[in-house]
């Protein structure tokens, strides 16, 4: 299995370095969130947002804008943006445009702090850069945020001083005060005793529980889609169905290039054609996500690669396509922590 997935990754890049001749460019992505309390961070109140414009802007050394341009974030809370040509994006800042609010209500009142660029991959002429979530935030925090650990408490009420004696008005005469009565302690109840319980013969030992299965989630983990296919491991099918159709799980575009009844088991058979390497690796890289928490894509990011890569052209299918495959494959770092099932 090992040799035939080394000559499959030659195969890539040989098809790679053919259409290298094709035009350069760079590629920026990133997510945006609504910050719905105001704390500056992502919790759990918080969401990916649709309809945020982005705008990434450059500057040089003078601090002088040299190139700017603006994107929407898709149903997903995601942007993408192409730059044609080798453009250089280490001297860029992304952040969320001021008054942008077509998102969800009353979430583009203000924006958070800028991001700058990150450099992630560099290949055949093309560059990817990533940006952390950039904020937005409503005007209020909403009712249901938690308060703050430090509430201001309210200001004292000043008292009211005491009118002044007036030297002509004589002191009212004391009256001398009753003494009070006497306190009559109540008698208490002799105190309330259970008797003792009557002793029960012991319980049996519960049986022993059945292994749990093997659960990987918690560990980084990456499986090729030959471990994926195997009968014995059948149970890492937790999120997905071998059944789900290939158009449910990545959405219209997918229908329209591979039909509405193809499900994934026969998309992680795939070989042959360019497209069809893309759905097997791209399948194998969805189960991963739900599989480990640790795998470098999660199951959003899976979706949007995947629905980009059938947009643009046939290099950046397969540019895609061997990401995935270099993910699934544990990038040289990460074994596959498969176990037969029971």
């Amino acid at each position: 299995m090992g040799w035939s997935h080394g000559l499959l990754f030659a195969a890539l890049l040989i098809t790679a370095a053919a259409i290298h001749g094709a035009q350069a460019y760079a590629m920026v992505s990133g997510y945006v969130f609504c910050d719905q309390c105001k704390d500056g961070q992502i919790s759990l109140f918080d969401y990916p947002i649709y309809g945020m414009k982005v705008r990434v802007t450059c500057v040089d050394s003078n601090g002088q804008t040299t190139m700017s341009r603006e994107e929407t974030t898709n149903l997903f809370g995601n942007y993408v943006m192409r730059f044609d040509g080798t453009p250089n994006l280490s001297n860029c800042f992304a952040q969320v445009s001021s008054g942008s609010e077509q998102g969800s209500t009353g979430c583009g009142a203000a924006a958070g702090p800028a991001q700058n660029l990150r450099l992630m991959f560099s290949m055949f002429d093309m560059e990817m850069y990533s940006v952390d979530s950039l904020l937005t935030q409503p005007a209020q925090p909403m009712s249901f945020c938690p308060k703050s650990a430090n509430p201001v408490s309210p200001p004292a009420t000043p008292t009211t001083p005491p009118a002044p004696v007036t030297p002509s008005t004589p002191p009212a005469p004391v009256t001398p005060s009753t003494p009070p009565a006497p306190v009559t302690r109540p008698i208490s109840p002799p105190p309330f005793r259970l008797p003792p319980m009557p002793r029960f013969p012991p319980l049996p030992p519960l049986p022993h529980l059945p292994p749990m299965p093997p659960m990987p989630f918690v560990e980084a983990t990456a499986c090729p889609h030959q471990s994926w296919a195997m009968p014995e491991y059948k149970c890492y099918w937790r999120a997905l169905n071998q059944d789900t159709k290939v158009a449910v799980a990545f959405g219209p575009l997918a229908a329209r290039r591979y039909g509405t009844d193809v499900t994934l088991w026969q998309g992680l058979q795939g070989r042959g054609d360019l497209y069809r390497t893309l759905l097997r690796e791209a399948t194998t890289a969805l189960l991963n996500s739900y599989n480990s928490l640790q795998f470098p894509y999660n199951s959003v990011s899976v979706v949007t690669h995947m629905n980009y890569a059938l947009m643009d052209s046939p290099r950046s299918a397969l540019l895609t396509a061997f990401r995935f495959m270099r993910a699934n494959s544990g990038s040289g770092n990460v074994t596959c922590k498969f176990t037969p099932c029971k």
